[in-house]
Parts: C-alpha cells; sequence; structure tokens
C-alpha cells in the first residue's frame, strides 16, 4: 500500500544517530484497555504558587486551578473546496463538551513548526510503480519542509519499520526512501497507532502541528492494533490524519470498501482529510492537497480547566459568527483526551 505521512514510533536507545531500519511494534490489544498514553499538542500553563504559609495576606486561602492550552488547526474551505484566507479571531467561536470558551491565541496561516511521519505501504498491491511513487515523496519532501520541520520516513506492510527518524535533513530521508522494500500484507492500524505514538515523543511548544500522510489502498490485513486504538492514538497525540488511498480501479463495485472508509473517518475525526489516487501520476498533486493544505491552516487555541483526575474525552466544536460565511466547511479534530499529555 502506499505512502503514509505519520510520525509515532518510540526510538531504540541510541536510535537517533543510527541509520539502519528498526522494526517497530504495537502493544497486542488488550481486551477491554485503553491505548497507553501519549502526548497531546496541549502545554501546561504555569499556575500561582501558594505562599509557605498556605495563604496570601488577608488570611484567605490559595485556590489553585491548573489549565492547559488546547490548539486546533483549522482549514476553512469554501463550497469548491478552495481555503478562505484573510478570516479574524473574531470571526470564529470554539467550545469544549458544548460551553464557549475564550480564544486566547489566534494564527492566520499558520508558520508553527511541523513534525511529520511519512508512512509508506509497501505492499505489492500498492507499490505498483516503485519510482514513480519515490519520486512523489522526494518532491514532496523538498517542497514542504522547512528548517523548523522535522520529518520521520516509516514503511509498512508485514510489519512497520521506521527507516529514518525524525530530521530536517533532506538527503537522508532521500536515502531512506531507496532503502523501501516490498511486503505482502498490510499493517495498516499498527503504521497509524505506531506513527502517532511517535509524534508524541516530539515537543509539543510553540505550537508545533503534527501530522501523519498515509499512503495505502486502506485494507488491513495483520493481526494487530484494531482501528479503536489507532484512532485513540492519533487522538491523544493530537495528530491530524491525512490519507492518500490508492484505487487501482475506482469503479470496481467489487473491491473492499471497509478499509477506504475507516481511512476517510479517521482523516474526518482527526482533522485531516483524504483523497482518491486512481493512477501512480496523480499521487504528486495528492502531496500538494497536502502541503497546501498545512500552509493555510488557521491556529486557534484556548486554555482549558483540568477536572481533578478526569480521563474523559472531551469535545471540540467550531463554528464561523459571520451569517454570509455558513456554507464554508471547518476541518478540525473533534476533542481531545483530557488525561494525554
Amino acid at each position: 500500500m502506499r505512502l503514509l505521512v505519520a510520525a509515532g514510533l518510540l526510538f531504540a536507545s541510541g536510535y537517533l544517530f543510527s541509520q539502519a531500519p528498526v522494526e517497530r511494534k504495537p502493544p497486542p490489544p488488550p481486551a477491554g484497555a485503553q491505548a497507553p498514553q501519549s502526548v497531546d499538542n496541549v502545554q501546561d500553563v504555569p499556575v500561582a504558587k501558594p505562599q509557605q504559609n498556605g495563604s496570601p495576606q488577608g488570611g484567605f486561602p490559595t485556590i489553585k486551578v491548573e489549565t492547559r492550552l488546547v490548539n486546533v488547526p483549522l482549514n476553512v474551505e469554501d463550497a469548491n473546496g478552495a481555503p478562505v484566507g484573510g478570516l479574524q479571531r473574531n470571526d470564529f467561536e470554539i467550545f469544549e463538551d458544548g460551553k464557549l470558551q475564550k480564544i486566547d491565541f489566534f494564527e492566520r496561516e499558520t508558520t508553527t513548526p511541523l513534525s511529520i511521519v511519512l508512512a509508506i505501504d509497501t505492499s505489492e498491491s500498492v507499490l505498483t510503480n516503485e519510482r514513480l511513487e519515490k519520486e512523489a515523496a522526494k518532491h514532496f519532501v523538498n517542497a514542504l519542509l522547512r528548517d523548523q520541520d522535522e520529518l520521520d520516513l516509516m514503511e509498512f506492510s508485514d510489519t512497520v519499520r521506521e527507516l529514518v527518524p525524525f530530521t530536517n535533513q533532506k538527503k537522508r530521508i532521500e536515502d531512506g526512501l531507496n532503502e523501501i522494500q516490498r511486503g505482502e500484507a498490510t499493517a495498516v492500524y499498527d503504521a497509524v497507532y505506531l506513527a502517532s505514538q511517535r509524534l508524541s515523543e516530539t515537543s509539543g511548544a510553540n505550537g508545533r502541528r503534527r501530522v501523519v500522510v498515509m499512503i495505502t489502498d486502506g485494507g488491513d490485513t495483520v493481526k494487530g492494533a484494531r482501528y479503536t486504538q489507532a484512532v485513540e492514538q492519533a487522538q491523544r497525540t493530537g495528530a491530524l490524519v491525512y490519507a492518500s488511498i490508492i484505487v487501482p480501479i475506482y469503479a470496481d463495485a467489487g473491491r473492499n470498501t471497509a478499509g477506504e472508509h475507516a481511512l476517510i473517518q479517521m482523516a474526518e475525526d482527526t482533522g485531516g482529510k483524504y483523497y482518491y489516487v486512481v493512477d501512480p501520476k496523480d499521487l504528486e498533486p495528492a502531496f500538494r492537497h497536502v502541503s497546501d493544505d498545512l500552509r493555510t491552516q488557521y491556529l486557534l487555541g484556548y486554555y482549558a480547566p483540568r477536572r481533578g483526575t478526569d480521563n474523559s474525552f472531551r469535545t471540540i466544536k467550531v463554528r464561523l459568527t459571520n451569517p454570509a460565511l455558513q456554507s464554508d466547511q471547518l476541518r478540525y479534530r473533534t476533542g481531545y483526551y483530557a488525561d494525554a499529555r
């Protein structure tokens, strides 16, 4: 299956300085257990510390309120799918669990750093034109990656291998693309899970955005991580999932579409997007769409109070305040886990 930009696998000891590919494995899917905790693009904010006597001058006890900044990358598109620019902070309202929040941070066409995992499905059903696919990936890296960005390269078939750990050195990534090996099966959900896990290790400072870019036909044929585990790990990490879905024969009524629909739902829930790729030559335009999408994002941020040991999933809803813009489409993550880091 194809290229999958995903970031989230654990480094082996000393691997940061190694060029050799490392195989990654998700934990077994325990019945009734949640996926392991990981990092959300959420930052703790300093809180007032009580004086040594436990109360301020006046004798009243100090109330310690912990808050954290929740970052919400957002795309606005018109009815034709074109990005809508020029909006201001007061054009948006943001809600958490139905309650209006104050927008404390706002940026148009955000230039915040990117951490990207590019995951390539190398199963035989996807890797049909290796040269075109590698060239498309190289052009994507060269066009998108800036000095402040970093990219992790993975491949997946029977297993998931990290070919290049996070770097902004384009030559290292190109060398990694030349190490791609074909496989037989397709571990889609393992790849999403491990890419998100790897992304959770990146710094969330300065509003850094975490992105998984996948190129695959969507058919998961390996008994590993489940869909629910994969999407939860992506949501805990705050990763945007972009899926380029390879469809050799788009009009084939007999093809299995379950995996496609799962990827589409995952992209929508995380604030990413999906694209159909019928011909290998369409892969490069799909990469350009991803690059344009990331460059035209708004970034909204609000401080959400902690609620004790709450580990619930908190829903996020954003809407436009101008009635004239109600036909525009908004894309953003649907929520986050309160105990994620």
